[in-house]
C-alpha cells in the first residue's frame, strides 16, 4: 500500500525521509509508537514524533555502523548518526516554535474576554438596579 502523505504517520515518513516503499525504515506499528510517545497536538506532534525516529533511527546506524573505506566509497556511521540527531534537534526546535506561536491555543494560556455576571443598570430615580 502507499504511503498516504495526508496522515500523521505519512508526515513521519516524510519528515524523516523514509519514503522508499518497497524498503521502509521503520515499520507502520514503530511510527505509530513515536507518535503515541510524543507530546503536543497537530504539526507539532508530529515534529516530535518524526525527531524520535530519527535518532532511533541515528542510535541503530551508531551501534550497528563503522568507517569503511574502499577505492571509491567511504561511509562514515558516526557522522551520519550525528547529522541525523541535528535533524531532530531541529524539528524539536520547530515543534517547540509552532506551540508558541499557534493562534489557536497552542501555547500554555489562553486569553479571553472578561463577561461581567451582571450589567450595571439605573432606575429612573437614579437609585442602581442590580439584576442577579
Amino acid at each position: 500500500m502507499p504511503i498516504d502523505y495526508t496522515t500523521d504517520a505519512g508526515r513521519v515518513r516524510l519528515l524523516i525521509a523514509d519514503t522508499n516503499e518497497p524498503d521502509l525504515l521503520l515499520t507502520d506499528e514503530q511510527i505509530a509508537a513515536f507518535l503515541s510517545m510524543a507530546r503536543g497536538a497537530g504539526t507539532p506532534r508530529i515534529k516530535r514524533a518524526a525527531a524520535s525516529a530519527l535518532e532511533a533511527i541515528a542510535a541503530s546506524e551508531a551501534l550497528v555502523g563503522k568507517v569503511i573505506r574502499t577505492q571509491d566509497l567511504s561511509t562514515d556511521a558516526a557522522k551520519l548518526a550525528a547529522e541525523l540527531r541535528a535533524q531532530a534537534a531541529a524539528l524539536r526546535g520547530q515543534a517547540d516554535d509552532d506551540e508558541e506561536n499557534d493562534p489557536d491555543g497552542g501555547g500554555i494560556f489562553d486569553i479571553v474576554d472578561m463577561v461581567p455576571p451582571f450589567q450595571r443598570r439605573w432606575t429612573a430615580e437614579g437609585a442602581e438596579a442590580v439584576d442577579w
